[in-house]
């Protein structure tokens, strides 16, 4: 595993031991960010379920200004931050162990808003429609901001949300689905 693009190309990333994550492959994230940018001018990433941080860190690498990395487990959150000393980005990154939707709540009370919302969870065990309605109440996306989920190909992804509007969707291989939403013209969040 290492990052693919940006000021850290080349450089190896550790993994989460043990069988509880599932590292996004480098040809999934390469693809991934070719959709999704190439390269950002800025901004904040938030990385629900980081895992070992690849997508946020790959985030950092092609621009953005600073990430919030947020997972339950003890052992990513180790993980995260080993990867981000080594990568002298520390400076860049915040990092909490938390569960998702007690961190959308701990932003919106900060009043941070993100250009780029990373999802992976564990396969099948999200429901990502609530998700959105949560990003959507709290409003974290800056206008034009974008949400990234990565899924299990099965899995039936929102078509239409008021908040976000699906812009691409694609599946790598047989088990691997992408799905990319950006912010729609003037949403507003929950009333």
């Amino acid at each position: 595993m290492r990052v693919i693009s940006g000021c850290l190309k080349g450089h190896q990333l550790k993994a989460v031991p043990g069988k509880t994550t599932r590292p996004t492959t480098d040809k999934v994230k390469e693809a991934v960010f070719q959709m999704i940018g190439p390269f950002f001018d800025g901004g904040t990433c938030f990385d629900l379920f980081s895992g070992s941080g690849a997508l946020g860190i790959e985030a950092l690498s092609r621009g953005m200004d600073k990430c919030l990395f947020v997972d339950k487990h003890p052992k990513a959150i180790h993980i995260i931050y080993e990867n981000l000393r080594m990568l002298k980005i520390e400076n860049k990154a915040e990092v909490f162990r938390a569960e998702a939707y007690r961190a959308i709540k701990a932003a919106a009370k900060r009043n941070i808003q993100f250009e780029l919302i990373l999802l992976d969870p564990p396969y099948k065990q999200v429901d990502y429609g609530k998700l959105l309605n949560e990003i959507k109440k709290h409003n974290l996306l800056h206008d034009n901001g974008l949400v990234y989920c990565e899924h299990d190909t099965s899995e039936q992804m929102p078509k239409n949300h008021d908040y976000v509007r699906l812009i691409k969707q694609e599946d790598y291989g047989s088990t691997i689905g992408v799905t990319l939403y950006k912010k729609r013209e003037g949403s507003n969040p929950i009333e």
